[in-house]
Protein backbone atom coordinates (compact mmCIF):
# COMPACT_ATOMS: atom_id res chain seq x y z
CA UNK A 1 0.00 0.00 0.00
CA UNK A 2 1.50 3.45 -0.82
CA UNK A 3 0.55 5.48 2.34
CA UNK A 4 3.81 7.58 1.00
CA UNK A 5 1.57 8.39 -1.71
CA UNK A 6 -1.69 9.33 0.01
CA UNK A 7 -0.09 11.84 2.25
CA UNK A 8 1.51 13.45 -0.97
CA UNK A 9 -1.69 13.73 -2.52
CA UNK A 10 -3.06 15.41 0.67
CA UNK A 11 -0.47 17.51 1.34
CA UNK A 12 -1.14 18.68 -2.37
CA UNK A 13 -4.79 19.47 -1.41
CA UNK A 14 -3.63 21.30 1.85
CA UNK A 15 -1.73 23.69 -0.15
CA UNK A 16 -3.92 24.12 -3.09
CA UNK A 17 -6.73 25.13 -0.75
CA UNK A 18 -4.26 26.57 2.24
CA UNK A 19 -6.00 29.87 2.07
CA UNK A 20 -9.62 28.22 2.44
CA UNK A 21 -10.85 26.55 5.94
CA UNK A 22 -9.20 23.20 6.49
CA UNK A 23 -10.10 20.54 8.70
CA UNK A 24 -8.59 17.22 9.59
CA UNK A 25 -12.02 15.53 8.17
CA UNK A 26 -12.15 17.67 5.43
CA UNK A 27 -8.85 16.36 4.00
CA UNK A 28 -9.36 12.68 5.27
CA UNK A 29 -12.19 12.88 3.06
CA UNK A 30 -10.46 13.61 -0.50
CA UNK A 31 -8.07 10.61 0.06
CA UNK A 32 -10.79 8.36 0.47
CA UNK A 33 -9.82 7.40 5.08
CA UNK A 34 -11.51 7.73 7.75
CA UNK A 35 -10.44 10.85 9.70
CA UNK A 36 -9.07 8.44 12.08
CA UNK A 37 -6.89 6.37 10.31
CA UNK A 38 -5.39 9.18 8.46
CA UNK A 39 -4.63 11.66 11.19
CA UNK A 40 -2.57 8.32 12.81
CA UNK A 41 -0.47 7.47 9.38
CA UNK A 42 -0.02 11.35 8.51
CA UNK A 43 1.36 11.88 11.56
CA UNK A 44 3.93 9.22 11.20
CA UNK A 45 4.68 9.41 7.56
CA UNK A 46 5.62 13.07 8.30
CA UNK A 47 6.48 13.25 12.11
CA UNK A 48 3.89 16.06 13.11
CA UNK A 49 -0.15 15.95 13.25
CA UNK A 50 -1.92 16.89 10.46
CA UNK A 51 -3.54 20.25 11.50
CA UNK A 52 0.38 21.16 12.97
CA UNK A 53 1.58 20.66 9.47
CA UNK A 54 -1.24 22.99 7.89
CA UNK A 55 -0.14 25.38 10.66
CA UNK A 56 3.12 25.39 9.73
CA UNK A 57 3.04 25.25 5.68
CA UNK A 58 0.14 28.22 6.55
CA UNK A 59 3.26 30.21 8.07
CA UNK A 60 6.14 28.91 5.55
CA UNK A 61 3.57 30.64 2.66
CA UNK A 62 2.94 33.42 4.76
CA UNK A 63 6.70 34.58 5.12
CA UNK A 64 7.41 34.09 1.77
CA UNK A 65 4.22 36.44 0.83
CA UNK A 66 6.38 38.73 3.77
CA UNK A 67 9.01 38.79 1.51
CA UNK A 68 7.05 41.27 -1.23
CA UNK A 69 6.44 43.81 1.26
CA UNK A 70 2.95 42.98 2.08
CA UNK A 71 1.55 44.37 5.21
CA UNK A 72 1.49 41.73 8.15
CA UNK A 73 -1.88 42.63 8.52
CA UNK A 74 -3.09 41.55 5.21
CA UNK A 75 -0.57 38.41 5.19
CA UNK A 76 -2.01 37.61 8.60
CA UNK A 77 -5.64 37.98 6.73
CA UNK A 78 -5.09 36.09 4.00
CA UNK A 79 -3.66 33.10 5.53
CA UNK A 80 -6.61 32.71 8.28
CA UNK A 81 -5.45 34.48 11.31
CA UNK A 82 -7.41 37.40 12.78
CA UNK A 83 -5.41 39.57 13.68
CA UNK A 84 -1.45 40.93 13.46
CA UNK A 85 -0.59 40.10 16.84
CA UNK A 86 -2.29 36.99 16.51
CA UNK A 87 -0.25 35.83 13.37
CA UNK A 88 2.76 37.41 14.80
CA UNK A 89 2.76 35.63 17.67
CA UNK A 90 2.43 32.47 16.07
CA UNK A 91 5.26 33.42 13.45
CA UNK A 92 7.50 33.83 16.57
CA UNK A 93 6.69 30.30 18.16
CA UNK A 94 7.34 28.91 15.12
CA UNK A 95 10.25 30.14 13.23
CA UNK A 96 12.03 32.07 16.15
CA UNK A 97 11.65 35.73 15.24
CA UNK A 98 9.12 38.03 14.67
CA UNK A 99 7.76 38.94 10.92
CA UNK A 100 9.37 41.96 10.78
CA UNK A 101 13.05 39.99 10.88
CA UNK A 102 11.06 37.12 8.40
CA UNK A 103 14.99 36.65 6.17
CA UNK A 104 16.36 35.04 9.07
CA UNK A 105 16.70 31.37 7.61
CA UNK A 106 15.19 28.54 10.42
CA UNK A 107 18.05 26.50 11.26
CA UNK A 108 17.64 22.96 9.64
CA UNK A 109 17.33 19.67 11.57
CA UNK A 110 20.29 17.03 11.48
CA UNK A 111 18.86 14.12 13.37
CA UNK A 112 21.35 11.27 12.22
CA UNK A 113 19.26 8.67 13.52
CA UNK A 114 16.44 9.85 11.01
CA UNK A 115 18.49 9.89 8.26
CA UNK A 116 20.26 6.37 9.13
CA UNK A 117 17.34 4.11 10.54
CA UNK A 118 16.33 2.26 7.44
CA UNK A 119 20.28 1.04 7.82
CA UNK A 120 20.21 -0.11 11.28
CA UNK A 121 16.85 -2.07 11.95
CA UNK A 122 16.23 -5.54 11.24
CA UNK A 123 13.84 -6.67 8.96
CA UNK A 124 10.55 -7.50 11.06
CA UNK A 125 9.20 -11.06 12.02
CA UNK A 126 5.64 -12.16 11.32
CA UNK A 127 3.65 -13.01 13.94
CA UNK A 128 -0.34 -14.86 14.18
CA UNK A 129 -1.25 -13.71 17.54
CA UNK A 130 -4.75 -14.60 19.70
CA UNK A 131 -7.08 -12.48 20.55
CA UNK A 132 -6.00 -10.57 24.33
CA UNK A 133 -6.86 -7.94 26.45
CA UNK A 134 -5.31 -4.74 27.72
CA UNK A 135 -6.67 -2.71 30.92
CA UNK A 136 -4.61 0.54 31.97
CA UNK A 137 -4.72 4.14 32.18
CA UNK A 138 -5.74 6.65 29.33
CA UNK A 139 -5.22 10.13 27.68
CA UNK A 140 -7.56 11.87 25.46
CA UNK A 141 -6.40 13.58 22.74
CA UNK A 142 -6.73 14.70 19.23
CA UNK A 143 -4.50 13.13 16.52
CA UNK A 144 -4.94 15.63 14.44
CA UNK A 145 -3.95 18.31 16.48
CA UNK A 146 -0.36 18.95 18.24
CA UNK A 147 -0.81 15.70 20.72
CA UNK A 148 3.06 14.49 21.14
CA UNK A 149 3.28 17.30 23.65
CA UNK A 150 0.53 15.96 25.21
CA UNK A 151 1.49 12.38 25.20
CA UNK A 152 4.98 13.60 26.59
CA UNK A 153 3.40 15.68 29.70
CA UNK A 154 0.85 12.79 30.22
CA UNK A 155 4.26 10.43 30.69
CA UNK A 156 5.98 13.31 32.98
CA UNK A 157 3.35 14.08 35.24
CA UNK A 158 2.25 10.56 35.62
CA UNK A 159 5.66 9.76 36.89
CA UNK A 160 6.23 6.72 34.54
CA UNK A 161 7.85 4.12 37.25
CA UNK A 162 4.69 4.90 39.88
CA UNK A 163 2.17 4.69 37.00
CA UNK A 164 3.96 1.01 36.45
CA UNK A 165 4.24 0.15 39.89
CA UNK A 166 -0.07 0.75 40.36
CA UNK A 167 -0.77 -1.29 37.01
CA UNK A 168 1.44 -4.21 38.60
CA UNK A 169 -0.16 -4.23 42.08
CA UNK A 170 -3.11 -3.44 41.07
CA UNK A 171 -4.00 -5.79 38.01
CA UNK A 172 -1.24 -8.34 38.99
CA UNK A 173 -0.90 -9.52 35.08
CA UNK A 174 0.71 -13.04 34.77
CA UNK A 175 3.77 -11.84 32.26
CA UNK A 176 5.45 -8.54 32.42
CA UNK A 177 5.31 -6.15 29.80
CA UNK A 178 3.35 -3.03 29.08
CA UNK A 179 1.59 -2.01 25.64
CA UNK A 180 0.75 1.40 24.77
CA UNK A 181 -1.48 1.70 21.82
CA UNK A 182 -4.58 4.18 20.23
CA UNK A 183 -7.78 3.73 20.28
CA UNK A 184 -10.51 5.52 18.11
CA UNK A 185 -12.87 7.45 20.38
CA UNK A 186 -16.01 9.61 19.02
CA UNK A 187 -14.64 11.38 15.80
CA UNK A 188 -12.69 14.15 14.23
CA UNK A 189 -9.78 12.26 14.93
CA UNK A 190 -9.74 11.92 18.72
CA UNK A 191 -8.18 9.07 20.50
CA UNK A 192 -7.09 7.53 23.84
CA UNK A 193 -3.89 6.67 24.21
CA UNK A 194 -3.93 3.71 26.46
CA UNK A 195 -0.86 2.67 28.49
CA UNK A 196 -1.57 -0.61 30.20
CA UNK A 197 -0.51 -4.39 30.62
CA UNK A 198 -2.04 -7.65 29.30
CA UNK A 199 -4.50 -9.39 31.96
CA UNK A 200 -6.69 -12.61 31.43
CA UNK A 201 -9.85 -10.80 32.63
CA UNK A 202 -10.56 -7.48 33.65
CA UNK A 203 -11.86 -8.10 37.08
CA UNK A 204 -9.71 -6.61 38.73
CA UNK A 205 -9.87 -3.30 36.70
CA UNK A 206 -10.56 0.07 38.33
CA UNK A 207 -13.39 2.61 37.47
CA UNK A 208 -10.66 5.39 36.56
CA UNK A 209 -8.84 2.58 34.25
CA UNK A 210 -9.76 1.75 30.47
CA UNK A 211 -9.88 -1.79 29.00
CA UNK A 212 -9.13 -3.00 25.39
CA UNK A 213 -9.93 -6.25 23.23
CA UNK A 214 -7.61 -6.47 20.99
CA UNK A 215 -8.79 -9.20 18.56
CA UNK A 216 -6.60 -12.14 16.87
CA UNK A 217 -4.31 -10.61 13.81
CA UNK A 218 -0.94 -10.98 11.95
CA UNK A 219 1.76 -8.58 12.76
CA UNK A 220 4.73 -7.30 11.17
CA UNK A 221 6.91 -6.92 14.17
CA UNK A 222 9.61 -4.35 14.23
CA UNK A 223 12.23 -3.71 16.94
CA UNK A 224 13.92 -0.53 17.39
CA UNK A 225 17.55 -0.38 16.69
CA UNK A 226 19.73 -0.53 20.42
CA UNK A 227 19.83 3.00 22.38
CA UNK A 228 21.29 3.85 25.16
CA UNK A 229 19.43 5.55 27.44
CA UNK A 230 21.22 5.11 30.69
CA UNK A 231 20.79 8.89 31.52
CA UNK A 232 17.56 9.70 29.71
CA UNK A 233 15.15 6.88 30.59
CA UNK A 234 12.84 9.29 32.96
CA UNK A 235 12.11 11.69 30.44
CA UNK A 236 10.18 10.67 27.75
CA UNK A 237 10.26 13.76 25.52
CA UNK A 238 13.81 13.63 25.40
CA UNK A 239 14.96 9.83 25.81
CA UNK A 240 16.37 8.88 22.62
CA UNK A 241 14.59 5.15 22.91
CA UNK A 242 11.48 7.73 22.46
CA UNK A 243 13.35 9.05 19.02
CA UNK A 244 13.80 6.13 18.36
CA UNK A 245 10.55 4.35 18.63
CA UNK A 246 8.85 7.56 16.54
CA UNK A 247 11.70 7.13 13.39
CA UNK A 248 10.63 3.52 13.62
CA UNK A 249 7.03 4.55 13.01
CA UNK A 250 7.57 7.00 10.75
CA UNK A 251 9.94 4.41 8.67
CA UNK A 252 7.23 1.85 8.54
CA UNK A 253 4.86 4.16 6.90
CA UNK A 254 6.87 6.42 4.85
CA UNK A 255 9.18 3.50 3.09
CA UNK A 256 8.27 -0.01 4.62
CA UNK A 257 4.71 -0.10 3.15
CA UNK A 258 6.14 1.26 0.13
CA UNK A 259 8.71 -1.05 -0.35
CA UNK A 260 6.54 -4.84 1.10
CA UNK A 261 3.61 -6.68 -0.78
CA UNK A 262 1.38 -5.30 2.66
CA UNK A 263 -0.90 -2.64 3.70
CA UNK A 264 -2.42 -2.02 7.44
CA UNK A 265 -5.15 -4.12 8.51
CA UNK A 266 -7.33 -1.38 9.73
CA UNK A 267 -9.43 -3.93 11.29
CA UNK A 268 -7.06 -4.44 14.48
CA UNK A 269 -5.14 -2.65 16.37
CA UNK A 270 -1.54 -1.61 15.99
CA UNK A 271 -0.23 -1.29 19.85
CA UNK A 272 4.20 -0.79 21.17
CA UNK A 273 5.48 -3.55 23.63
CA UNK A 274 7.39 -2.64 26.35
CA UNK A 275 9.76 -5.65 28.78
CA UNK A 276 12.54 -5.47 30.45
CA UNK A 277 14.74 -4.72 27.41
CA UNK A 278 13.69 -1.12 27.14
CA UNK A 279 14.60 0.04 31.06
CA UNK A 280 17.51 1.72 31.22
CA UNK A 281 20.63 0.21 29.61
CA UNK A 282 23.28 0.89 27.11
CA UNK A 283 21.17 -1.32 24.73
CA UNK A 284 17.33 -0.32 25.32
CA UNK A 285 14.57 -2.04 22.57
CA UNK A 286 11.02 -2.23 22.17
CA UNK A 287 8.86 -4.02 19.85
CA UNK A 288 6.09 -2.40 17.40
CA UNK A 289 3.39 -4.78 16.57
CA UNK A 290 1.48 -3.53 12.60
CA UNK A 291 -1.05 -5.52 11.51
CA UNK A 292 -0.84 -6.45 8.50
CA UNK A 293 -2.79 -7.86 5.05
CA UNK A 294 -1.98 -8.93 2.03
CA UNK A 295 -2.49 -6.17 -0.53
Amino acid sequence: MQYKQIIDQSITYIKDHINEQLTAEKIANHVGYSTFHFCRIFSLVKGVPVMEYVRKYRLSTARIELSDNQKILDVALQYGFESASGFSKSFRQEFGYTPTSYKIRMADSDNTLVKNIRDVLDSPKFVDKEPFRVAGYGLHANIADNYSHQIAAYWDSSNESNLEEKLYEQLKPPKHGEVGLWLPYQNEGNAIYLFGVIVDDFSLTTSDMIVAEIPSATYAVFTTPPINNLSTATTYDKDPLSIAVKETWRYIFSEWFDQSSYELDEDRLAYEYYDERCHASENSIMEIYIPIKKS
